[in-house]
């Protein structure tokens, strides 16, 4: 790769570990710039989901204090996005690429509408006297796991969706669920990006490239999203979703 390759691939990393700390989809910035670089498809999307592991575990720590009790349901929702990463890796592995590129706009656009919603879905809930925090444990579980089987297979918008339906299932303050989303989406990350460097070819120069912006924008992007208002993160959230889906469905 050229000196401008190597900036650009710093450069996206950086812009999506901002991203990814404060709502998500910051393969949506990375993956267009591995390809960009020379990279093929799938040689892209292992480097891209390796490259930004440690931008998401950058993020984490930085909203470390914000991810909210009780550690039991961290440590379920955590074994949750585990596993799900290890079958969305293994999913590339023998699934064209083609497969979830079909349902990424569906997804994200569903993601979009439920973060639009939040407010009043949780209004309804509550209505009903339900307690989303305490009846949504099982459909809390499945979100995660789901989201980070697409995780681990692409992951487009993954933070989007996953932040959506954790915004409607919880009822904690959205920088809470903002700070155990960034948690689940580094346990993703990390057991996917494991995986792929047991089994998958691996251009590590390119992953250094895109891991030395992605850390350095993880700490960035949790200074900037911390200081966010429950409305300004959500208007990011349906902003940066909406935005994923047009690129989405142009490719």
């Amino acid at each position: 790769m050229t000196a401008g390759q190597d900036l650009l691939l710093v450069l996206a990393g950086l812009a999506a570990g901002v991203m990814n700390t404060v709502v998500g989809s910051g393969t949506l910035i990375t993956f267009p710039a591995l390809l960009a670089a020379g990279l093929p498809p799938v040689t892209a999307n292992v480097v891209n989901n390796i490259g930004l592991a440690p931008g998401s575990l950058s993020g984490a720590v930085g909203y470390r204090d914000q991810v909210p009790p009780p550690l039991r349901r961290t440590l379920v929702l955590g074994a949750a996005a585990g596993l799900g990463a290890v079958a969305g890796a293994l999913l590339l592995l023998v699934l064209p690429s083609t497969v979830f590129r079909a349902v990424a706009p569906a997804l994200i656009g569903l993601a979009v509408l439920l973060a639009a919603l939040q407010p009043r879905l949780n209004r309804a809930l509550l209505a009903r006297k339900a307690a989303p925090s305490a009846r949504a444990a099982v459909p809390l579980t499945v979100a995660v796991l789901l989201t980070s089987v697409y995780g681990g297979y692409f992951g487009a918008g993954q933070g989007v969706l996953l932040f959506a339906c954790m915004s409607i299932l919880m009822r904690e303050p959205l920088q809470q669920v903002n700070g155990l989303k960034n948690t689940l989406q580094a346990v993703d990350n990390t057991v996917s990006a494991i995986v792929f460097s047991c089994t998958a070819h691996v251009d590590w120069t390119a992953v250094l490239l895109l891991a030395t912006g992605a850390t350095a924008g993880g700490q960035i992007g949790a200074r900037v999203g911390r200081g966010l208002s429950a409305t300004a993160l959500r208007v990011i959230v349906v902003g940066v979703g909406l935005a994923g889906l047009v690129q989405l469905v142009r490719g």
